[in-house]
């Protein structure tokens, strides 16, 4: 099939593949249930590269109570005390769960160190303790999956004013995001000291181009199903009962009680 006359991922080819993919998340999903399997996916990278667009495809059609998102705030007073893992720990999985981490402790790497957040000292630690930390978590059954999403400046800056025009996603822009247009040279730096300290065997970084936003989310999507050994696991058959006969219930009147507004009919009355 021809691709678009942009290049990127034609909307039609793209739709297809990734509902196909968000297939196998669903079958993926079922055998983490089943088998009792950890899985962390991180998603770092360029503000407006895509990490959050790819979030929700990914869990789209997955269950909120097996696949959940933790997408964590600036650190309380009483946070910034203790050793720096330690919140994010706590939202580690347990067995059966898939957790998604909107950014994370790679903050420190990035925000942290370019914004002079944290200090030498702090920097310096975190370089050393987190790929100890992560192989303490692969060591311990944790599948850990670490995605960078790279982009250009132009199409940074192209999406940041799309944002500024769209009051829907105005929202998606923070003073912090618009300062990384001023230190884009800072920020490369300091992924590329991260990934020096941080792209491990035990847990490599997988780097996502992420100039087309469609193939970006499938690209993503298809490794890392192709890095977890699932398959698909038998489900009991269900079956509708039939339903009994009825034993005299009489559903209460509607006008005792409240009712939303039929917003619907007015439009179609409009």
């Amino acid at each position: 099939m021809a691709g678009a006359k942009d290049g990127r991922l034609p909307k039609k080819l793209y739709e297809r593949e990734l509902l196909r993919l968000q297939a196998e998340l669903v079958t993926l999903q079922e055998w983490v249930r089943v088998e009792g399997a950890r899985v962390v996916v991180v998603f770092e990278g360029r503000d407006a590269a895509g990490k959050g667009s790819t979030i929700k495809r990914v869990t789209e059609f997955l269950n909120p109570r097996v696949a959940r998102i933790v997408a964590l705030p600036a650190p309380t007073e009483r946070q910034r005390t203790q050793w720096y893992f330690q919140r994010y720990v706590e939202h580690l999985p347990a067995a059966g769960e898939i957790v998604l981490f909107d950014r994370s402790w790679y903050n420190r790497a990035g925000v942290e160190r370019v914004m002079k957040f944290c200090t030498s000292k702090e920097y310096s630690r975190f370089l050393h303790q987190c790929p100890i930390y992560e192989r303490l978590l692969v060591e311990d059954g944790v599948l850990l999956r670490k995605y960078w999403f790279s982009v250009s400046d132009g199409e940074q800056e192209k999406r940041f004013r799309s944002r500024l025009d769209d009051p829907m996603r105005r929202w998606k822009l923070s003073p912090m995001d618009l300062e990384s247009i001023s230190r884009w040279e800072d920020y490369s730096r300091a992924k590329d000291e991260m990934f020096v300290h941080t792209d491990i065997p035990e847990a490599p970084w997988y780097v996502v181009e992420s100039e087309d936003k469609r193939a970006a989310r499938i690209n993503m999507i298809a490794h890392l199903l192709s890095t977890i050994p699932y398959h698909e696991v038998q489900r009991p058959p269900l079956e509708l009962p039939p339903r009994p006969p009825s034993g005299g219930y009489e559903r209460t009147p509607r006008d005792m009680q409240t009712q939303v507004p039929d917003h619907a009919a007015s439009l179609l009355r409009s």
